[in-house]
């Protein structure tokens, strides 16, 4: 699927074990060793149809593995998350209608990724670019935090995100940027390729990605906060253009 067997890397949590192991990446299964019940047997099982090997071991020793995270009683060491190729993002697009694809532009914080992974998941997004550098990549914490859904929406880590961008345009898309003077996001036309990026949590988008923007979008807001934590944002706007699909 979308992983390498070169080195070894770890999920857990219920959510995110159950997705890794159907998604055929797993190698070994640790399981909490007093841990009970339904969900300890339906993992089992499918550990054992994927013939994955489990080991019983302490809580504290999963605390350890996770480094303190809530792992559930569940760790999963997986084969090396393996990126999606640009290329193969575009053709399996071109086959949607409206196809959106988010590109995220210099995120670090773990959190936002897994969020914006489950989001984009639920809304049918065709697919995630993210920097190889200077920006967060698939973590663990990130594959807990998307429940699973890092197995589902193709991600493409890319050296350059403005030579990306040129790429996404002479492929038919209109590239959006988010900023706080721009159309109003229930305006927003939404209709054809649409590539938006999502800007740093704290600096935004990067100067030179922004001249290549062809129209800024911008979610109203009463409230004395100026901004909205990045993933939060990426979600009104992924759900405004799923909304116009519906």
């Amino acid at each position: 699927m979308k992983r390498r067997q070169e080195h070894d890397d770890i999920v857990y949590g219920l959510h995110a074990t159950v997705e890794a192991l159907e998604a055929n990446t797993g190698n070994k299964l640790y399981i909490q060793d007093d841990l009970k019940g339904k969900n300890v047997d339906k993992i089992k099982a499918l550990a054992a149809q994927k013939k994955v090997a489990i080991s019983w071991i302490p809580k504290k020793s999963l605390s350890e593995m996770t480094q303190g995270a809530v792992h559930q009683g569940f760790v999963l060491r997986v084969s090396e998350f393996a990126y999606s190729d640009l290329a193969a993002i575009l053709a399996q697009a071109d086959q949607e209608d409206n196809p959106l694809i988010l590109i995220l532009d210099g995120l670090t914080d773990p959190h936002n990724l897994g969020s914006i992974l489950r989001t984009a998941d639920a809304t049918g997004v065709a697919g995630i670019i993210i920097p190889k550098h200077r920006a967060v990549g698939v973590t663990p914490v990130v594959a807990k935090t998307s429940t699973g859904a890092v197995e589902h929406v193709p991600i493409a880590r890319v050296t350059n995100l403005s030579q990306t961008l040129d790429k996404l345009k002479e492929a038919g898309y209109w590239i959006f940027g988010t900023d706080m003077d721009g159309t109003p996001s229930h305006k927003w036309n939404t209709a054809g390729k649409l590539a938006l990026i999502i800007g740093n949590e704290g600096r935004g988008i990067s100067a030179n990605l922004k001249k290549q923007v062809d129209e800024m979008i911008t979610i109203p807001m009463t409230g004395h906060v100026q901004s909205l934590n990045a993933s939060v944002a990426a979600a009104v706007l992924m759900y405004e253009v799923f909304r116009h699909k519906l």
